[in-house]
Formats: C-alpha cells, structure tokens, sequence
C-alpha cells in the first residue's frame, strides 16, 4: 500500500481527499485552544470559564458521533461529510462573533458536531481498502486528519497576530476562527463534487434496520444498553459542571431539568435499540454462526479510545496553557511547543495502524501501545517549571505517539466487526473518546495538571491489561477482501486504474 501512497487516483484520491476534509473538521474544532488565554482576557472570563469551555468543545460530540454514523451507513460518506464541513461555517462564525462566556457556550457545543466528521471518513476508507491494510489506511487517514490539531495550535496564532492591524494592533484570533470555517464550507462543495462513496464494481452495504445498532445476541443487547448509559452519564457530567460556582451557566433546576431530559433521551435510545433487536430478543430471530460479533469486543475498543483519543484530547485542550504557565511563555510560543502533541498525528497513527497490518496480531498491537500510553502521562506527571523546556517537550511526544498510534491501532479493528454497520460501531467508540475527553477534562478543571497526567496513565494501564485478556483478534484481520467481496488481487477496472 505504502509503495501507491502518494498517487493520486483511484482509491488513494480517495484516501487523500478524505484525510484532508478530516484535517478540516479538526482545525475547525480546535480553534478554540490556541487563544484560550487571549480571549479569556479579552471577555474577562474566569480560569474556571475557560476550563469549561474546553468540556464544552467535546461535549455534543459524544451524541453527534453516534447520530452521524447512522446518517453516514444510510445515505453515505459523500453526502454526510459534505454537509457537515458546510455546517462548520456556522460554530465558527459564532465564536468569531461571541461577546460573552454564555455565547461562546452555545459556539463550542455546536463545535462539538463537527468534531464527529472522523466517524464518516472512517467507512469511507473502509470502503476502498482491504482488511489486510485497513490499519494502514485507517492510520494515515486518521493521522493526517488529526494533523489539523497542529494546524490550529501553529498556524492559527500566526494568523492570528499577521492580521493584528485588522483589531487595532491586537490578536485577531477572531478572523483567524472564522476563516477555518469559511475553507471548510468551501471545501464541502468541493468534496461533493470529487469523490464516490464505493468503487464503480462494489455496492454500498447498508444496515437492514435504522435508528439503532442491531446486535447479534441477548447478552450483547444488554452490554450495548450499558454502553449507551456511559454517553448520557458523560452528558450528565457536564451539565453538572455547567452549574457550579464561578460557571453559573445553568442554574440548579435547569440542571436537574438537563438531567430529567437526558434520562428522556436514554430511555427513548433503549426503546429504539428494542424496536431493532425485538425479534432477537424475544427469540424468533437468530443469526448464523458468520454474522455474529460481540459487542463485548466493540466495549473494550470504546476503552481503548478513552485512553488513546480521550487522553489526547484532553492533553490538546490544555497543553497550550499548561506550558504558557509552567514555563511563564507567551502564549504563541506556548502554543507553538503544545503543537508537538498533535504535530506527530502526521507519523504515529499511520504507525500504530501499519504495525497493526504488519505485527500480524492486532489484539497485542493494541495491548502493547495501551501500556506506552500509561508510561508516558506517568512520566508526564513529575513536569513542572524546574524541568528544562526540553525534556518537557520530549517526555510530551513520548506519551503523544504512544497516545496517537494506540488510536491508529484501534481503528485498524473497528471496520472488521461488522462491516455494514461500520459507521454506528465506528460512532460509538468515537463517542467514548469523547467521553474520555470530557470526564479527563472535568478532572483536570477540579484539580490540576499533574492530577490529570496521573489519571490518564493508571486509565491506560488498565486497559492494556483488560486487552490482553479480554480482547480477541476479529475474523478475517488479515484477508484480501471482506467477506462476500471479491479479493484485492482479482483483476477488476478499479484495482487495474491504480495500479
């Protein structure tokens, strides 16, 4: 695969032209962090405000993730990433516009949706590439994609400060906001008009059933109802949040109203997942011996990315801050230096999912990555204002490839559960790296950065232990075709066009 990397036809025209509308989704969600501080002053927010507001950012991910991979196996990546990156216009032109902490509320939860355009490149890819290099595929476009993090924590404070004469002399971290939503609007039309959502000899496999994740047996009906408790409770937390002192931004009753409809929402999600399931559950339905999954092996994928891409958004959200204020920075230097996180998405995830393809278990790949996640925010614990910059930074990088490729690795598995339900199945685990990132968050905005980097290391070694001996190795990992679809090296106009 790596040999046709840089061609830009067929499948891999597919596969650049999807990484770099994720790139997009991500400059665009995390436009916030980089002028955290900047605009904290500017609108007098408090340090508890702009904490907040970084819980904000992920909150309706969680939801939007689950929502977006229905859509996504029913009408089509083509057609949901589209929409989506035209809609990333509207958050950022409304925090470009905010005046105030309750404003700038209402801009980063609907930021939040956008957040959920991962999911849709994810079959995308799926759909072009065959499971023996899905790590690979999965990893470049997944890590090139969250190479837009780097983007906004570098170039979004250049901007920023180029076009100062523009504010009278100060950042002008609102046109820098608005401009990333204006280039992904345009770039929706453009991805519209250029790609496919199969290759010209495939069909697009849809779930027989909509409005929830069909399952393939009792015991994983319940194990999924508990999954999907985990996302309203992570909801529930921030609304929590939202109403303590120095927030205010709900009162108690509105709180306790958000809560009333959230267990709304949950019962109606469990109802739905019911109408799916019924025929299942009331046995006039059973599944061959090849259709089955566990949805216990989907739980413990949604744990790994609370410990991989939960960890790393949190550690984006607050990195810029934690250095300006460790090492007393200017917050564009600041900025500059918390970019190393992000900045290795161009190399570790695409590693993560190429050892994945290569190692030739991608059950241990995961474990392996899960305990290097643990040791580096381990080591990351003991930073502070004594530590040469640095070390600082290399002890960062260290946790942030592990992080990073522990993702890359994740998404290797994830197509090959179940490939015409990839879009929900990919939904909900991403909706638990969100979960990880708003409750990592809410740690940290209690306590403090050293509390979180030990939070972070103790999550993953548990998951590298519940991996190892919980997790099993999907069928068909390494096979030249999915099931039911012709093998890659069957000669065909699509493979004939790339080559």
């Amino acid at each position: 695969m790596l040999k046709g990397l840089f061609s830009f036809s067929g499948r891999y025209k597919i596969l650049h032209q999807t990484w770099f509308a994720f790139f997009l989704t991500f400059v665009c969600w995390f436009n916030f962090a980089p002028f955290a501080t900047t605009i904290g002053k500017q609108l007098h927010l408090a340090p508890e405000q702009i904490k907040t507001l970084g819980i904000c950012n992920l909150a309706l991910t969680i939801p939007a993730r689950l929502i977006i991979g229905m859509l996504l196996d029913r009408f089509g990546p083509r057609i949901t990433y589209s929409i989506l990156l035209i809609f990333a216009a509207v958050p950022c032109l409304a925090t470009a516009l905010s005046q105030d902490f309750n404003q700038l509320v209402i801009s980063r939860l609907l930021m939040g949706i956008v957040g959920s355009g991962f999911v849709v490149g994810i079959r995308m890819v799926a759909e072009w590439f065959p499971p023996k290099e899905m790590g690979s595929a999965q990893g470049i476009y997944g890590g090139w994609g969250n190479f837009g993090a780097f983007g906004a924590e570098f170039a979004l404070p250049t901007i920023a400060v180029s076009t100062a004469f523009l504010a009278g002399g100060t950042s002008n971290w609102r046109f820098a906001i608005a401009f990333t939503g204006i280039v992904a609007a345009i770039y929706g039309v453009i991805y519209y008009n250029s790609v496919q959502d199969t290759p010209a000899d495939k069909v697009y496999k849809r779930p027989k059933k909509n409005g929830a994740l069909e399952v393939t047996s009792v015991k994983s009906f319940w194990a999924m109802i508990v999954s999907n408790f985990g996302l309203i409770f992570a909801l529930g937390l921030l609304a929590w949040r939202l109403e303590q002192k120095n927030i205010h931004f709900l009162t108690l009753s509105q709180m306790y109203l958000t809560w009333v409809v959230l267990a709304g929402l949950f019962a109606y999600q469990t109802y739905k997942a019911y109408q799916v399931n019924r025929e299942l559950l009331i046995g006039k339905k059973t599944y061959a011996l090849s259709q089955r999954y566990q949805f216990s092996q989907v739980a413990l994928l949604e744990f790994t990315y609370v410990t991989n891409f939960g960890s790393e958004l949190a550690a984006v959200s607050m990195l810029p801050a934690f250095f300006e204020k460790t090492f007393g920075l200017e917050h564009v230097v600041a900025g500059m230096i918390a970019a190393t996180y992000p900045f290795l998405n161009l190399v570790s995830r695409p590693s993560g999912g190429l050892i994945s393809d290569k190692f030739g278990s991608r059950k241990w790949t995961i474990t392996i990555i899960s305990a290097g996640i643990g040791v580096g925010y381990l080591m990351a614990h003991f930073i502070n204002g004594n530590w040469p910059i640095p070390l600082a930074i290399a002890v960062t990088m260290f946790a942030a490839y592990f992080a990073q490729a522990g993702c890359g690795a994740t998404y290797g598995i994830v197509p090959l559960i179940k490939k015409e339900a990839t879009g929900q199945i990919a939904g909900n685990v991403g909706a638990y790296g969100n979960v990880g990132g708003v409750v990592y968050l809410t740690i940290f905005s209690l306590t403090d950065a050293s509390t979180l980097f030990t939070t972070m290391g103790l999550a993953a070694m548990v998951c590298a232990f519940m991996c190892g001996f919980f997790l099993k190795e999907p069928k068909g990992s390494f096979a030249g075709a999915f099931e039911g679809e012709l093998p890659e090296s069957t000669p065909h106009p699509t493979v004939l066009a790339e080559e």
